[in-house]
């Protein structure tokens, strides 16, 4: 236990966590769900969601791993009650994380990708139509996904194959600090555009409560749409904050620290829309949502703009950092699982782990091909299947897990989560917050689940 490697500092804790935190979804999805509901409105809604729900989870993991000393691996065996199983749960865990890596490295190559595509110029004169053809083009092409694939791997393995401190602490610290740089940048960029731009900023920001409370359906949507961001965008329920909270002291209170990764995390999905927003309605472009929003819609608005080509190129390096980080992230709770149950070294586990994620991406590589259409009954592609076992079950059941097992005697118990999370200083965790979590928030995490599995449902009765 005395071994356990560390971070060095504080800010290399805050940064590595904020970056598992701060992944595609949040910086693609937040802004176009923020504008749709009501902009400040929905916001409010999410902030609350967050504060209720997000971060006293994500300080239940980090006190798991701070308490055992161990990632998800081993924590539950240290801190469990002798006869209780609590321990099977790591087996999900550690799937959870190895499937979110099967088709996350992918879609972080796609960022990479075009970090070059738009360096070298390939959108000068570009339009919807052309920079559309260059996606599905990409898509369609097994070689030109692997490469870039096998390239995300590489790193992530690398970079986690040369220790906390200098291998993930200090990447992770350059490349997060280089993202915060890139997106003031591009903010200053976006918002200085002229023209229709205050109209983006207006639809982006301004609190329009009547967008959420027009009616009931859509006040229901608005309402899930923000619980589930509030608690997806943290990526708890699989360990992936457990291990980080086992590389640091007790020097901090731990929900003072998830404040802290939740409010940065928060900040740069709102800083991603006022890139987005403001440049599409300057140049009379719709902003749509996903991957079109981000390969096909803003290449074309980088296109118009002065120096687009720069600013292009400083937006896809941004989602490549953004992309990056949460697979360092990942990774190290792979490796760690290895060197924590089977007493791997670092080098042989982040070997094995960059070998096996590397031949596991390859059928979401291969089933990428747009003419392949929706060809599975669930999610429609190797990795739209992928993603619904990670993000609609796996998340919100392990939340539970987490939640229960710091709640209940016959678990760790709430007596001793609180004595661990509340160690050092900084904000404590509300002792008066028990009967929310024990009977509140199982309640909204079990509606996650049941609304995630509806229009699965629906499409399989279609």
């Amino acid at each position: 236990m005395n071994n356990r490697e560390k971070f060095g500092t504080r800010l290399g804790f805050i940064l590595i966590s904020a970056g598992c935190a701060i992944g595609l979804g949040n910086v693609w999805r937040f802004p176009y769900i923020t504008g749709e509901y009501g902009g400040g409105a929905f916001v409010l809604i999410y902030l609350i969601f967050l504060i209720i729900l997000g971060l006293p989870i994500m300080a239940m993991e980090f006190a798991t791993g701070r308490a055992s000393q161990k990632g998800i691996a081993r924590s539950f065996d240290t801190l469990e009650p002798e006869g209780s199983k609590w321990h099977i749960y790591k087996w999900f865990a550690v799937v959870g994380n190895i499937l979110l890596m099967m088709f996350y490295t992918v879609v972080a190559g796609w960022f990479l990708n075009y970090s070059v595509k738009m360096a070298s110029g390939q959108f000068v004169g570009a339009t919807t139509e052309s920079t559309a053809a260059v996606f599905t083009g990409m898509l369609a092409n097994p070689g030109e996904l692997a490469f870039w694939t096998l390239l995300v791997v590489a790193v992530g393995a690398v970079v986690c194959s040369l220790g906390v401190q200098k291998g993930i602490e200090g990447v992770t610290k350059v490349m997060m600090l280089g993202l915060l740089a890139l997106i003031l940048a591009l903010v200053v960029r976006s918002v200085t555009l002229g023209g229709s731009a205050i109209d983006g900023i207006a639809f982006y920001l301004m609190p329009d409560f009547s967008k959420i409370f027009s009616d009931f359906n859509t006040a229901g949507e608005a309402i899930y749409a923000a619980m589930g961001q509030s608690f997806f965008t943290l990526s708890v329920g699989i360990g992936s904050m457990a291990i980080f909270g086992s590389y640091i002291g007790k020097d901090r209170a731990l929900f003072g620290e998830a404040m802290t990764i939740g409010i940065l995390d928060t900040t740069v999905a709102l800083l991603a829309g006022l890139i987005i927003f403001p440049s599409c309605f300057a140049f009379g472009i719709e902003p749509g949502s996903g991957a079109g929003l981000a390969f096909i819609t803003l290449p074309n608005v980088f296109e118009q703009m002065p120096l687009g080509q720069l600013w292009g190129t400083m937006f896809f390096l941004f989602m490549a950092c953004a992309a990056l980080s949460t697979v360092i992230a990942v990774f190290e709770n792979i490796i760690a699982f290895g060197m924590d149950q089977w007493g791997w070294s670092r080098k042989k586990s982040s070997l094995v782990t960059g070998v096996a994620i590397a031949i596991l991406a390859m059928p979401a590589v291969l089933g990428m091909d747009p003419a392949l259409g929706n060809y599975l009954p669930i999610g429609g592609t190797v990795d739209g299947l992928e993603d619904f076992i990670v993000s609609n079950n796996l998340l919100p059941i392990g939340s539970l897990v987490f939640l229960m097992f710091c709640l209940h005697k016959r678990g760790w118990g709430w007596e001793n989560f609180l004595a661990e999370a509340n160690t050092g200083s900084g904000l404590k965790f509300p002792r008066w917050l028990y009967y929310w979590m024990k009977f509140g928030a199982p309640v909204l995490i079990i509606f996650i689940l049941i609304m995630g599995w509806i229009p699965t449902i629906q499409g399989l009765l279609a």
